[in-house]
């Protein structure tokens, strides 16, 4: 995978890999509906110019096919803490270890070029598919933020937080190679 600065002239390849699956159609996420992707991607590059978020298109390193877009958002430089989140990726790229890639990739760059302290996830308690995910990649379940966001539909959402700190970043990192090794 390659993460590249999302940009305006990213919208129709990002269209494109949101309809792989229909993502949007999601309940307990959030991905742009093809009709919102460049409100969206203006909002993405106003909080990036506000120092508040980085956003990444994802591309394949072998095709250049965008299959995503991931952030690091709620960034927090005073205490050297980001959260990596909005991310999404077509349907077709599930399981096949794309997440996994992008998300070491991510780390990364946080701990080794950011010296950051810590790095949080969130998920929304019913999005059962991204918790085990980010349980997969080694981080701590932190705690639930109990009705902590009303979302588009008027529902509100129990947040769960998670974490790897700069400690545990070594072995999670060992971890994750390791992983991205085997055969799939």
């Amino acid at each position: 995978m390659v993460l590249d600065p999302l940009r305006v002239d990213d919208h129709d390849a990002l269209v494109e890999a949101a309809a792989d699956g229909h993502l949007w159609t999601l309940t307990y996420t959030g991905v742009p509906r093809p009709e919102e992707m460049h409100t969206a991607i203006d909002g993405y590059l106003a909080q990036q110019a506000e120092g508040t978020m980085m956003a990444f298109t994802i591309r394949r390193r072998d095709t250049g096919l965008v299959i995503g877009m991931t952030t690091f958002c709620n960034v927090d430089a005073g205490n050297r803490r980001v959260e990596i989140g909005s991310t999404w990726n077509a349907r077709s790229v599930h399981r096949s270890g794309a997440n996994t890639e992008c998300k070491l990739l991510l780390l990364s760059h946080a701990f080794d070029q950011l010296d950051c302290i810590a790095v949080e996830f969130r998920t929304h308690w019913l999005n059962q598919q991204s918790r085990r995910a980010i349980e997969r990649l080694g981080a701590k379940q932190d705690g639930v933020l109990r009705s902590h966001r009303l979302m588009p539909n008027g529902s509100l959402r129990d947040t769960v937080v998670f974490s790897v700190t700069q400690a545990e970043w070594p072995a999670v990192r060992n971890e994750l190679r390791r992983r991205l090794a085997e055969p799939r």
